[in-house]
């Protein structure tokens, strides 16, 4: 059997199509596997290169190398035929384009259109309201499967060490700070994660701090964030990056430093709790049951990478800047929460924090909640039930994808 899936940033990468692939070979080790990583504002650049080192068995295509194939020409590794193409992130236009050229049964994960409704014999859905989404979007009934969110299994797959990580006690008992890996994050948000991470030490000078850091951020991008401190309306911290041995650290400039891992949700597991921002890693520490502090920072709102035209908005000269700014706070308003957990659970699980933030207020506001045993206990438990409808969710995608058939109709 052969297939080609599609990916496109770190998150969706590491939360869907790592468990997913996991499944797949697990069932059939000689499978051929296509990964198209397509062009996103999201992408980190280092996609392609992560998941040539956790899966050399697949054949692993680049954006640049996939334009050339959707523009009609050959690249090396690409077979002429597959027998599915599944949808895993990215724009659905790739996938369709992929389908086009390489034939076989279309698939999708959580997303479809109006527009491509007859293209999918099957979409697979997160949860209920992921399928009444696909509903709206005029896909048929009989072609919706509610498979569970793949994170899940990610997330647990991750802390098991099933992604060839080793144990790290760096963070035990302590605090977990995951300050996001999209370009902007890590210009911004690792400097002004770092003076958090100050203030808690001057505050607490025994509590275990750590970094979990993305694989697809390099050393480089860190050192150079650190030196510069972010942009100033963040209230960063400079500092430097530096290695002992085989560990790595974040040191502040006045000379208090924190170990840094890779493997975040390995890390995270035997945290007493996480400090991080809305995105697919408040999902993660959901599954294991990990209370957070959720941030989102306000300081400078036009800095965040949007979906859609609107992103490109803050690059008009002069008006640009002040426009985007507007339009991203005025959508933010219009969410009751920003933590995905809390807006499945509907009420305020992981602990949220928005606007104009301070390096200093988030550190109060953690350790404040880190001394709440009675809250981490029950927020822990409230969490994992939260999600435990999906775990397996890659198992049942990955048969589905192996079926005869694959759920068509």
């Amino acid at each position: 059997m052969s297939i080609a899936i599609t990916a496109n940033g770190p998150g969706e990468f590491s939360g869907w199509i790592r468990p997913l692939l996991n499944a797949l070979y697990a069932r059939d080790p000689n499978l051929a596997v296509t990964l198209f990583f397509v062009p996103d504002d999201y992408a980190t650049g280092r996609e392609p290169a992560v998941a040539r080192a956790l899966y050399p068995q697949a054949t692993i295509v680049s954006p640049g190398d996939y334009v050339r194939f959707a523009l009609g020409q050959s690249v090396v590794g690409v077979p002429a035929r597959v027998d599915r193409v599944h949808y895993s992130g990215g724009d659905l236009m790739h996938a369709v384009r992929i389908h086009k050229r390489l034939g076989g049964i279309a698939t999708a994960y959580r997303f479809s259109s109006a527009r491509y409704r007859d293209l999918f014999a099957r979409v697979f859905a997160v949860d209920e309201a992921n399928r009444q989404q696909l509903l709206g979007w005029r896909v048929p009934d009989n072609r919706i499967t509610i498979t569970g969110n793949l994170a899940i299994d990610g997330a647990i797959a991750e802390a098991a060490g099933d992604f060839g990580d080793p144990p790290t006690d760096v963070a035990r008992d302590g605090i977990i700070i995951l300050p996001g890996s999209r370009k902007h994050e890590v210009a911004n948000l690792i400097p002004f994660f770092l003076g958090v991470a100050t203030r808690l030490r001057e505050r607490d000078a025994h509590v275990p701090i750590a970094f979990g850091l993305s694989p697809f951020t390099t050393d480089e991008d860190v050192a150079r964030a650190l030196a510069s401190g972010g942009d100033p309306r963040v209230f960063g911290m400079r500092g430097s990056l530096e290695r002992d041995g085989d560990a790595l650290f974040m040191r502040e400039e006045r000379g208090a430093r924190f170990p840094v891992v890779r493997a975040s949700m390995r890390a995270a597991s035997v945290a007493a709790i996480a400090v991080t921002i809305p995105g697919t890693k408040a999902i993660e520490l959901a599954a294991l049951g990990i209370p957070a502090v959720v941030c989102l920072p306000f300081n400078a709102p036009e800095l965040a990478v949007i979906n859609g035209p609107l992103q490109y908005l803050g690059r008009l000269p002069f008006i640009g800047a002040p426009l985007k700014r507007g339009v991203v706070l005025k959508v933010a308003a219009g969410f009751r929460f920003a933590a995905q957990p809390n807006i499945d659970a509907g009420r305020e699980l992981m602990a949220e924090l928005r606007g104009t933030l301070t390096p200093g207020r988030v550190a109060g506001v953690v350790l404040e909640r880190l001394a709440d045993s009675a809250w981490r206990a029950r927020v822990s438990g409230e969490l994992r039930a939260l999600y435990a409808g999906h775990v397996g969710a890659a198992s049942r995608v990955a048969d589905a994808l192996r079926a005869p058939e694959s759920n068509g109709t």
